[in-house]
């Protein structure tokens, strides 16, 4: 019989040879979940032994992780800002940077109406209307399957009452004005979606083509933006379009358009004006 250390260290040598980043990480959250604990704990309980009923499921787990099937998905949540969201195959893995562009924006005082355009599993707009109470927040997708997962976890975070999902092709069902329009459209080009790693290509392909530039969807949305924005865009972008971004949004007649980086030093936004 196994312990709890000795799963841990032969599952992070089981990860480490089939490729998975962090491997003993990985292995710590997936052994967590199975025991119902946080992951700390663990690290007092390195003596424990575990029986077949414990190893079952976590071989199954350990199993679906070494082919490519993101963590987030097999744990079936995600932490984003402080709150723990839904996360599995229906939407895009809410990434870092996307929490770091949140931060930027509540740091700004609260607008009247946001609209949060491919807006996935609602991690932007759910967090922005938990940071201005007072805003109006809206999300749209796509994807009938990402708005579902975004209305579950709105109702997961009690702010049913605050945030409104619904169907759009980036803008065509948005009526009125807005004073704040957030966008972390897809982003990567198409010919470099099979060159990808096995865990980003078990997403969905919707969530992550972004045509042959990579901009396509964000050019398009820089085209439709005027007829509804009076006030602030940000973008997140991919590391390397920044330049290409500001471009584009310049010939549209944007101001006070400038690229900041994230965390890692990399340009990954882009804020501007119009109206």
């Amino acid at each position: 019989m196994k312990t709890v250390l000795e799963v841990i260290q032969s599952t992070t040598d089981y990860f480490r040879k089939h490729g998975v980043e962090s491997p003993r990480l990985n292995i710590e959250h997936l052994l967590a979940h199975v025991l119902g604990k946080r992951r700390m704990d663990l690290y007092l309980e390195f003596d424990r032994p575990l029986g077949d009923r414990e190893l079952e499921p976590l071989r199954a787990l350990v199993k679906r992780r070494a082919t490519g099937e993101p963590l987030q998905h097999l744990l079936g949540t995600v932490e984003f800002l402080g709150h723990t969201l839904r996360c599995d195959s229906r939407a895009l893995v809410p990434r870092p940077e996307t929490e770091h562009l949140c931060e930027q924006l509540l740091k700004s005082p609260a607008p009247q109406r946001v609209l949060d355009v491919g807006t996935g599993s609602g991690v932007i707009a759910i967090s922005l209307a938990l940071g201005w109470p007072a805003t109006q927040v809206e999300g749209v997708d796509l994807s009938d399957d990402a708005l579902l997962l975004a209305r579950e976890n709105a109702e997961r975070l009690g702010v049913t009452d605050r945030v409104k999902f619904y169907r759009s092709d980036l803008l065509s069902a948005v009526e009125g004005t807005v004073d704040l329009l957030v966008a972390n459209l897809p982003y990567i080009a198409t010919e470099e979606i099979p060159s990808l790693s096995v865990e980003v290509r078990r997403e969905p392909y919707l969530a992550l083509d972004g045509g042959s530039d990579g901009l396509r969807l964000i050019e398009r949305l820089a085209d439709e933006a005027p007829r509804i924005l009076k006030g602030r865009l940000a973008l997140e972008i991919a590391h390397g379009q920044a330049a290409a971004a500001v471009d584009l949004l310049r010939v549209r007649n944007f101001e006070d358009i400038a690229a900041t980086s994230d965390y890692q030093g990399r340009e990954r936004f882009v804020f501007a004006t119009y109206g």
